[in-house]
């Protein structure tokens, strides 16, 4: 299971900086005109309002890194809760994602019937790497064999 995971990880590398760039401009753009709009919203009484953090929110959106450096200056805490909550949720889609990119089993984008699928010369068990009827690139099927020597060729017929 370690395989597989470093599979879809060194598959996936240049989506991870992707997915990095994006939680930052998330943070920036949603969660601190969002910040903004609670702030806005909660009253001097400790009350709060949706419609007022909606109209905040939709004022602030349009700022945002205005609101960036005021969720800051105002209210480090609630930006930072705020953005905890944000990047739970954005975990949890990447976590689905790096599982949906997964490899499905140990042989995936592996050619079917290649000697990538050998390791250590074990094909030469059977085939012969220097003489005999030529099968791919440095294999060989050799004819002074004893046993079944017959072959399957495989074509794609091409007709226009």
């Amino acid at each position: 299971m370690g395989e597989k995971l470093k599979r879809a990880i060194s598959e996936n590398k240049s989506k991870f900086i992707v997915i990095i760039v994006l939680w930052i401009v998330l943070a920036i753009v949603f969660v601190s005109p969002l910040t903004m709009g609670i702030i806005d919203a909660t009253k001097a009484d400790g009350s709060f309002s949706l419609s007022e953090c909606i109209k905040g929110f939709c004022t602030w959106i349009t700022k945002p890194f205005e609101a960036f450096g005021a969720s800051i200056s105002t209210s480090i805490g609630t930006f930072l809760k705020n953005l905890f909550e944000v990047t739970i949720v954005y975990a949890i889609a990447m976590g689905i994602g790096i599982m949906r990119a997964w490899p499905k089993s140990d042989y995936t984008d592996i050619e079917h019937g290649s000697s990538d699928w050998c390791q250590n010369g074990e094909e030469y068990k059977i085939l012969s790497q220097k003489k005999g009827i030529l099968l791919a690139e440095k294999h060989y099927l050799p004819v002074d064999k004893r046993g079944n020597v017959n072959i399957l060729v495989i074509r794609r017929l091409w007709s226009w």
